[in-house]
């Protein structure tokens, strides 16, 4: 949330700005000339120089999918994406563009918070370069889950409670997923960039997660599984592309949006692009390719701007977590009846 006061968070490098630019129309072409055009500063390492906050409460206001009502629509000028976005804010949002279509879990307004626990409520819509996050496949539609996934899922909605196994890992406070790191969500939205030799740190505000991404090196053994993946780094001009792989199996775990628990395989491919259009501006892209759970990739694109007032809370999730154990508590409780 933007109207509060904010614990700082220990940095290790400066700060300058970072920008990931994602073609989905005509005006990428600008873009890309003006992304050409900004020189960032270079670190002794020889990366620019992209440190600092970024904050990605302005997507907040886009939907994950394209409504229904727009399918037919191949293209929207500045004008009509603004009014979209104004006008899903005067609405409060329709919580079937943040669910799968055939997903039975909760609404989007029938969650346990008032608004103005909600990023979107301190700020105003502010379109992006397309209606939706997601811009592939061309629908603007996540793909369908594959029929394995479909079985894994319904079995770990019916042992939700038997154990905590079967609980997704963000309420378990082990991680979001890299999804849940770097997706839009209801608050917290700042995400922190730090830039040691070699490196490049991505520290997420909930659950604290920080991923560290080697520059220039070799993937691990293929053995070698971890709950994030191994994230590796490259520069192409001023796009920071990281691909990981190495992903662990996962029964529950965020998937594209907080109403969406998906899975996660070891066969999972994440491929993101930071575009640094200028000192302000990242545009972020990442595309998910995990053919044992989604029958075809996706990608999702979104800006985010740098945001030196955003300081991090500590995210003490183990300290408060009381779900897990009363969700469990109350379970047993249940059969004792």
């Amino acid at each position: 949330m933007t109207e509060r006061a904010r614990v700082s968070f220990a940095v290790l490098c400066g700060a300058v700005a970072l920008t990931v630019w994602v073609a989905v129309q005509a005006g990428a072409q600008t873009a890309a000339q003006s992304t050409e055009t900004w020189a960032p500063l270079r670190l002794a390492d020889g990366q620019p120089d992209v440190a600092g906050m970024w904050n990605s409460v302005e997507a907040t206001h886009t939907p994950l999918q394209l409504p229904a009502s727009l399918a037919d629509r191949d293209s929207f000028s500045p004008e009509e994406l603004q009014a979209l976005v104004t006008a899903r804010a005067a609405r409060g949002g329709d919580g079937s563009e943040w669910t799968r279509p055939d997903s039975t879990s909760v609404n989007e307004g029938d969650l346990a918070y008032a608004p103005y626990w909600f990023d979107t409520y301190w700020s105003e819509p502010v379109a992006g370069d397309a209606p939706a996050l997601v811009v592939d496949p061309p629908t603007g539609r996540l793909p369908d889950w594959t029929s394995s996934t479909r079985e894994r899922l319904s079995d770990t909605r019916a042992h939700l409670h038997d154990s905590y196994e079967y609980m997704e890992s963000g309420d378990r406070c082990i991680t979001r997923g890299v999804l849940g790191m770097m997706m839009p969500t209801a608050y917290n939205n700042g995400t922190l960039i730090l830039q040691p030799p070699g490196y490049v740190v991505l520290h997420s505000e909930m659950i604290h997660n920080a991923r560290i991404i080697p520059i220039g090196r070799q993937h691990l053994e293929q053995s070698v599984h971890q709950w994030d993946g191994d994230p590796r780094g490259h520069w192409d001009g001023n796009t920071l592309v990281v691909e990981s792989t190495n992903f662990a199996e996962v029964r529950s775990m965020r998937g594209a949006a907080a109403l969406i628990r998906s899975r996660q395989t070891e066969a999972q491919r994440v491929v993101e692009r930071f575009t640094f259009v200028d000192a302000n501006t990242l545009k972020y892209l990442v595309t998910i390719d995990d053919p044992e759970t989604y029958v075809a990739p996706w990608t999702v694109a979104f800006p985010m701007r740098r945001d030196d007032e955003y300081q991090q809370f500590e995210y003490a999730c183990h300290e408060g977590n009381y779900s897990v154990p009363n969700a469990l508590n109350g379970a047993r409780a249940q059969e004792r009846r």
